[in-house]
């Protein structure tokens, strides 16, 4: 735990820096500026991920102005709300912060699942986008239904069905899935429950028999569970945890005798605080992400060029925490902030933005291996193409393997499987706006 250590440290000071920025901004912000609202999370129960995860956001947007002058100069300009993770808190940072900057809030980030459901009518009638980048309601993937809610990357159905893919290319192709026995060890909460459907449609596909194993939160005790999957013998088991249920779980497959290289996670056990914590009994663990960890591409290392050299500072206060999945994965929030900015500033000018209007550029980005080479991030984050449709853009990830000291990179782009998830996102997205009065958008028009 000594790793961590820094990063609760750094809580302190990364408030303070925040409430400075806001000091500065002052009510009075200047006309040329594109203001974005930070719910953070970094105090409570999920501090030790909210850190870098923003920092990470933050760097992005800081190197940008530093470095770019901002967006064909209209300079970036944020305050840090903190939520503790909490919904209520969520909900009253949004309304705080709304109507912040000379054209309001540009986006909104909940930060979790459980604030994005809270605030997700709110931002549909202000007009203002909410992106969850890996989480949040699946559904929302129907941009018809859902026009101001972007579910970027890849939302819970996609990333559960490449782990299924991940595990047919390892046993030598998809049929050789007949017969085995995978165990969905989950997270007792809405997150950990909504592959549940997936993969039971997928057990039928593929032959496979599943096995849905719940853990109460925070899951720390995880004894019966390992004991019951020991009983199973699963040729697979997928941990489908967030925060200290990862890492419990690494330990207690340990001691029962489970071999760690058959353990597969979610992007959201992926981090190095959950695996640092367990230890030799993390070895050989494989995890998805939907973006990649290290600190060998361009754009990490430009951050840490214009950021972090010669003595300055960034918003991370332990340098060495660039790189980490964590950190990387908030410079992913930062790149499609710019980018969608960016590609709404094509039509309506270069000038700040209404969130009406960055809603244009969310549902049209189109980042190609051209542009990510670009921006420093081929190979970092996948390609991602939106419409009026389709609100997730992405759905592809790639596996990595904890080698002890490191994440090792083991697969290319991994797509999951579109005939499986979208006739469930559309039942859902109709389901919803039906209950709603609502009349979904005609995308051929678009």
């Amino acid at each position: 735990m000594k790793f961590l250590a820094p990063i609760i440290k750094s809580t302190l000071l990364a408030t303070a820096a925040c409430g400075a920025l806001a000091a500065s901004m002052g009510a009075g912000a200047a006309a040329n500026e594109q203001f974005i609202p930070l719910a953070i999370y970094r105090t409570g129960p999920m501090a030790t991920s909210g850190i870098p995860i923003w920092s990470g956001f933050i760097d992005y947007m800081d190197m940008t102005n530093k470095r770019d002058g901002g967006i064909n100069g209209v300079k970036l300009v944020w305050e840090e709300c903190e939520t503790e993770y909490k919904t209520d808190r969520g909900i009253e940072c949004y309304e705080r912060l709304k109507k912040k900057g000379p054209t309001g809030a540009t986006t909104f980030m909940p930060g979790s699942t459980a604030i994005s459901y809270a605030v997700l009518e709110r931002a549909a009638a202000d007009k203002i986008p909410m992106i969850n980048v890996g989480y949040g309601r699946t559904d929302a993937s129907d941009g018809r239904v859902f026009p101001y809610v972007f579910p970027l990357l890849g939302n819970y159905l996609s990333g559960s069905t490449t782990k299924i893919k991940f595990m047919g290319l390892r046993e030598g192709g998809m049929d050789k899935l007949k017969g085995k026995k995978i165990v969905n060890l989950y997270h007792g909460s809405a997150f950990g429950k909504e592959t549940i459907p997936i993969l039971d449609i997928q057990g039928k596909k593929y032959g496979f028999e599943i096995t849905h194993i719940e853990v109460p939160h925070p899951g720390n005790d995880q004894q019966s569970q390992w004991l019951q999957i020991r009983q199973i013998k699963p040729d697979w088991v997928i941990l489908r945890g967030f925060g200290i249920m990862n890492s419990v779980a690494l330990k207690t497959a340990q001691k029962v005798g489970y071999p760690a290289d058959r353990i597969v996670g979610t992007w959201q056990a992926a981090a190095e605080e959950d695996v640092l914590p367990a230890g030799d009994a993390a070895k050989g663990y494989i995890a998805a992400g939907l973006q990649m960890s290290g600190s060998n591409f361009p754009v990490i290392q430009e951050i840490a060029q214009v950021l972090y050299s010669g003595g300055k500072k960034g918003n991370l206060n332990d340098p060495k925490r660039i790189g980490t999945h964590f950190y990387n994965y908030g410079v992913v929030f930062g790149i499609l902030h710019v980018e969608a900015i960016r590609t709404a500033q094509e039509k309506f000018g270069k000038k700040p933005l209404t969130g009406e209007q960055t809603q244009w550029g969310l549902e049209h980005l189109n980042i190609d291996d051209k542009r990510l080479k670009q921006i420093g991030a081929l190979g970092f984050i996948p390609n991602i193409k939106t419409s009026c449709l389709d609100h997730e853009g992405g759905g592809s990830v790639k596996f990595k393997q904890w080698d002890g000291q490191k994440w090792i990179t083991i697969t290319d782009w991994i797509k999951g499987d579109p005939s499986l998830v979208r006739p469930l996102i559309e039942e859902s997205a109709a389901k919803y706006a039906k209950e709603k009065n609502i009349t979904p958008r005609d995308c051929s028009k678009e």
